[in-house]
């Protein structure tokens, strides 16, 4: 008896292209990590949990400002100027008599705003530049790499300066200036870890299946570097929270009476020479723990190159 084979099925060739491609990009999709708790704990370490913590600390009391700060911010007395520590004022008050403690904890506010405008805008600008000229190479990848190159040439203080001195001091013109000067830096690494991606086999899988590139790019290049987009977001907060403290410093960032860290070490120079320490003292330790956490938390997460930056 002569067995018969059965007949191929039409198009079954092309279905079984269609899954090879389709378990590629699951495969590569299922490269990018999904870090539990119990994972983050371990990648950051005690000193990294501790920084997590101070993070967090400090987005509360920025969020919950008004129910725990216990003096209106703004309102000082011509007879309480620079009083020292109590039960009364915790750490003191300044030359206009207004509670420090109070301005700290609503300084969170300002500090933290800047550097968020900062890093969104920075974000988004890196990651559409960088998966641009990925995508399209050539002539288009050239022209967006000489446009980061005259950005490097400008220094992130000095478009700020310039920025506020056309358009007037500001918190929110002080962060654009800056995001613009830091997204290079995040485009650089973004577009070299992006470039890899390019190039594997699953990309070619996909057109072959006649998906966009836009497509693409969204679902399966993307997700795979947004380990370094979050990583640069991470460190580069706490540098934009150094530069922007230090335009307030300058009177260029926030203005008076508003409660900010860097105004705050301003307004405590004065006072400096006259044994009262307190507010600049204790304002310039809020930007130097807080920028630090978020720096560890960014190197641990991520490394330092993660942000396009070697110092």
């Amino acid at each position: 008896m002569t067995q018969q084979t059965p007949a191929r099925e039409p198009g079954r060739n092309t279905r079984a292209q269609n899954t090879v491609a389709v378990q590629l990009l699951r495969k590569h999709r299922g490269d990018v990590p999904v870090s539990g708790w119990r994972l983050l704990v371990r990648r950051l370490g005690p000193v990294g949990v501790v920084s997590l913590a101070i993070v967090a600390l400090v987005v509360l009391m920025a969020l919950l400002a008004p129910v725990i700060a216990p003096y209106d911010p703004f309102e000082g007395s011509v007879t309480s100027r620079h009083e020292a520590w109590s039960l009364a004022h915790l750490m003191g008050t300044d030359q206009s008599g207004r509670d420090i403690l109070s301005r700290i904890i609503w300084g969170a506010r300002t500090s933290l705003i800047g550097p968020t405008i900062v890093i969104v805008i920075t974000a988004f600008l890196a990651t559409v530049l960088a998966l641009t000229a990925v995508w399209f190479g050539g002539k288009v990848d050239a022209i967006i790499s000489r446009i980061l190159d005259i950005l490097f040439a400008f220094p992130n203080m000095l478009l700020a300066i310039l920025a506020v001195a056309i358009f007037g001091p500001s918190l929110l013109t002080a962060s654009i200036a800056l995001a613009i000067g830091f997204t290079p830096y995040s485009a650089r690494v973004i577009r070299s870890v992006a470039l890899r991606e390019r190039n594997l086999p699953y990309v070619a899988s996909a057109q072959l299946q006649g998906i966009s590139g836009f497509l693409i790019t969204a679902r399966h290049i993307l997700p795979n570097v947004r380990t370094q987009i979050l990583t640069g977001m991470t460190i580069n907060f706490g540098y934009a929270m150094i530069e922007l403290a230090a335009l307030s410093f300058l009177g260029l960032g926030v203005q008076p009476p508003t409660p900010d860290w860097g105004l705050m070490v301003s307004n405590g120079q004065a006072s400096l020479q006259q044994g009262f320490w307190e507010q600049s003292i204790f304002a310039g330790l809020a930007i130097v723990i807080t920028v630090a956490a978020f720096g560890y938390v960014g190197e641990q997460l991520g490394g330092r190159r993660a942000a396009g930056r070697i110092r």
